[in-house]
């Protein structure tokens, strides 16, 4: 099989499984929307991940699959299955010592922490973002440790336990909220997030394990291959990217708003990351493990093709995503959210947050494909570092335009502060490593753009003249939501196929082409 056969493979296994998650995700939601709306209570339950995010983030960071694979891979070519798996062991070990240890003493400091992230938070949406932040916390420990299960099983193709955590994870959520809801309240979600935790991301990669991988915990701080992990894995941990950055920028300077603010920009969010997920989220994962071993055999010709055909797939991809979220931004916020405590104000500002953010969506993409060019090479400084510089510099970009625009200059802000980010790292890449090729890029751009403003136009014009017919009524949210989406989803398809076939990308098409009869 192809090395870029191979990745598509997996990345169609990975974006099923991102897809039917962010199904899940979006039942909690739309659960959470009915029984709170966009209240202090949601932003409460939204800002009590902060803390577990930044320990996920300072611990892990990305660099159990970004950092460890790539020295597995090249521990495993050179020096063998024994080494490989001492390796696995030191870092499970430690890395789960280190988590336990931290998820103590930020437990214990929660409040501290909360009050000053959350200052505008009135006592009581302060008291219960600290009591649902030490629910959930302890999380971050199955996830770091399953994480570095998972990561070994990445690294010999089989992305199983990967497909199935986030689904379970998911799954808790929503079982916990509905089935919790009437003895806890809120409580309920933060529940299941933590069961789901310990039975996702913990428990898949420890079943696929079995007869495969020999699991053992080693903790020694000193070894010298995990000194090896620590100087890969430092950046990721301690460097700041937009890729994270840009939702903590939305929480703490949405929190300086009115009351709603972090729900709003949550809920929006949470649609536009569908396509990133999808298509983003798992072309990366199922990429790293192929670059890193063509890297590590030295086919640096090979492993340079391979990175710009997935990446002109991507953004092909990214863009018609992109144009078809902005298109349709409120009937999926209608459908989705449109019931109970969240009424038509809110979803008015959440629709028109969704179509800002989506206009990021192919700079979200190319950024998390392309850092994976540096990963695989074992260099997590020089992006990590750009990154960071880039996320420091746009601050005063996001107070500006909220200050201006309120929360959707916010949005904004994001969507010029990643366009930034993703042009400067592919700059990077090519001025480092010759590739990838820009121009190849640029055109694939251009042919997507091309495709999906003309897609989207069309599919706006579907929508206004289907208003006409079925005006919407607060009794009919549902049904005409479904009937914008199906008149939209129609139109966009046709002229989206349409310019595929005479101006399309020719990477999108033999991407797709492999899963066509």
């Amino acid at each position: 099989m192809k090395k870029t056969e191979s990745i598509t493979a997996a990345a169609f296994l990975l974006a099923a499984s991102m897809m039917l998650s962010r199904v899940l995700g979006y039942v909690r939601e739309m659960l959470l929307a009915y029984k709170f709306g966009a209240s202090e209570t949601t932003d409460a339950f939204y800002a009590a991940f902060q803390i577990p995010d930044l320990m996920n983030y300072f611990l892990a960071g990305g660099a159990l699959s970004i950092a460890f694979i790539p020295l597995y891979n090249k521990t495993l070519a050179s020096e063998g299955e024994e080494a490989a798996r001492h390796l696995m062991h030191t870092i499970l070990g430690t890395m789960g010592a280190v988590a336990a240890g931290v998820t103590v003493v930020l437990w214990w400091k929660a409040e501290s922490l909360i009050r000053f992230q959350f200052p505008k938070f009135d006592e009581e949406t302060m008291a219960l973002t600290i009591h649902l932040t030490r629910i959930v916390l302890p999380a971050q420990i199955f996830f770091i440790t399953g994480g570095i299960i998972q990561a070994v099983l990445m690294a010999h193709k089989d992305f199983r336990a990967a497909a199935l955590a986030p689904l379970i994870y998911n799954g808790c959520t929503i079982l916990g909220g509905f089935f919790l809801y009437e003895a806890f309240g809120i409580d309920g979600f933060a529940y299941g997030t933590l069961l789901g935790a310990v039975l996702g991301p913990f428990l898949m990669p420890l079943l696929f394990s079995r007869g495969a991988v020999a699991v053992r915990a080693k903790f020694n701080p000193k070894d010298k291959k995990f000194l090896v992990y620590l100087a890969l894995a430092a950046p990721l941990m301690f460097g700041q990217t937009l890729l994270t950055l840009d939702e903590w920028y939305g929480r703490w300077f949405g929190a300086l708003l009115s009351s709603g603010t972090v729900a709003h920009l949550a809920y929006a969010r949470r649609l536009m990351q569908v396509p990133i997920a999808v298509i983003g989220q798992a072309v990366a994962a199922a990429a790293l493990p192929t670059l890193s071993k063509l890297w590590a055999e030295k086919r640096v010709d090979e492993m340079n093709e391979t990175l710009l055909r997935t990446l002109r797939a991507g953004l092909a991809l990214a863009t018609l995503a992109g144009a078809a979220t902005w298109a349709m931004s409120h009937p999926l916020v209608n459908l989705v959210y449109r019931q109970g405590a969240f009424g038509s104000a809110d979803g008015w500002v959440v629709g028109i947050l969704t179509a800002i953010l989506s206009l990021a969506v192919p700079a979200w993409i190319v950024q998390q494909i392309a850092v994976r060019g540096f990963y695989a090479r074992g260099d997590t400084w020089r992006p990590m570092v750009l990154g960071t510089v880039i996320s420091i510099t746009v601050i005063p970009l996001y107070l500006y335009l909220m200050k201006a625009e309120n929360v959707f200059g916010l949005a904004f802000a994001g969507v010029i502060a990643m366009s930034i980010n993703t042009l400067a790292t592919l700059f990077l890449a090519r001025g480092m490593h010759k590739a990838p090729m820009l121009l190849p890029l640029l055109n694939t751009l251009g042919r997507s753009l091309a495709i999906g403003i003309a897609a989207g136009c069309v599919a706006r014009a579907a929508l206004t003249a289907r208003s006409q017919f079925l005006p919407m009524t607060d009794a009919h949210v549902k049904v005409t939501a479904l009937a914008d989406l199906a008149a939209g989803g129609a139109a966009f398809g046709f002229v989206a196929m349409a310019g595929l076939l005479l101006i399309g990308d020719v990477e999108l098409k033999r991407f797709l082409k492999r899963f066509m009869p």
